[in-house]
């Protein structure tokens, strides 16, 4: 049997549901700046699927390890068996459409040993638009045994992220206007980190939320610069649309790493440089 993607489809999920064991759901919808997520969530979501805070849930105190850092590996644990994610089952993580959100559940998941974990593509638009039943009852999962056990996904600390730039290549998943330094509307300095290409991920989807098939974003990736065999990286504002990007190089067949701090994190120290314009620098 070939192994499993990364990403799942509606008709795919649809039919795994009436099945056993049933996946474990997660439901990660989240936006920067709000609206709450869990109000969107009690409004309507997949059958089973338990709300997952991506502030809570899926990050660290905010503070000079960036706006969302690495969450403990015990906390994230604890989040996760409530949730009823378990080792031996399957996990499906989704949010609005396109998994900007999704994503990081999906990299913490892997990251911390789960090898069974895909993410929904469209997300819940799709799946409404496809017919599929939603709800507003809220499950009350079984707790889960999943151990947390870090590792198993590359990571980059800033002095990583620094090096990657000069020697591989680091992709900035932010807006082109962040990159460039035009516009900075969650952190106190605008720019880039020197030697990081600009690589926002809203080309990785379609206009309606779902990824660009792996031959596309193999394309949009070797234009950027990757290439087989190199060393790859990404961060963004606070480690959340890099994992994105992660995702989307894992689409595409390209194992790479992520700076969790992300940009949040490397303006936390005054010290460290920051490129502005639109070139790496």
């Amino acid at each position: 049997m070939a192994p499993e993607g990364p990403l799942i489809s509606v008709a795919d999920l649809a039919r795994q549901l009436e099945a056993q064991p049933r996946p474990a759901l997660l439901d990660v919808r989240w936006s920067l700046g709000g609206p709450p997520g869990r109000e969107r969530y009690q409004a309507g979501h997949l059958p089973g699927a338990v709300f997952t805070d991506l502030d809570r849930d899926l990050a660290g105190p905010p503070g000079p390890e960036g706006r969302h850092p690495m969450p403990e590996a015990a906390a994230f644990q604890a989040a996760m068996r409530r949730a009823g994610v378990s080792a031996g089952r399957p996990v499906v993580v989704y949010d609005e459409a396109d998994a900007t959100a999704a994503a990081r559940a999906w990299w913490l998941l892997r990251y911390f040993g789960h090898d069974r974990v895909r993410v929904l593509d469209g997300g819940y638009r799709a799946w409404a638009a496809a017919g599929q039943p939603v709800t507003r009852a809220e499950p009350a999962p079984g707790e889960g045994d999943f151990t947390a056990s870090p590792g198993h996904m590359p990571l980059l600390d800033a002095g990583g992220a620094a090096a990657l730039a000069r020697s591989g290549t680091l992709l900035d998943a932010r807006a082109a206007e962040r990159y460039r330094g035009e516009s900075e509307p969650a952190d106190p300095v605008a720019g880039h980190i020197p030697g990081a290409v600009s690589a926002p991920t809203a080309a990785n989807v379609n206009n309606g939320g779902s990824f660009r098939d792996a031959a596309a974003l193999r394309e949009r990736f070797a234009s950027l610069g990757v290439r087989p065999g190199d060393r790859v990286g990404a961060y963004c504002g606070s480690g959340v649309s890099a994992a994105h990007e992660v995702l989307a190089l894992e689409i595409a067949g390209i194992r790479a790493a992520l700076y969790v701090g992300s940009w949040s994190h490397w303006v936390a120290d005054r010290s460290r440089p920051v490129a502005t314009g639109p070139s790496p620098g």
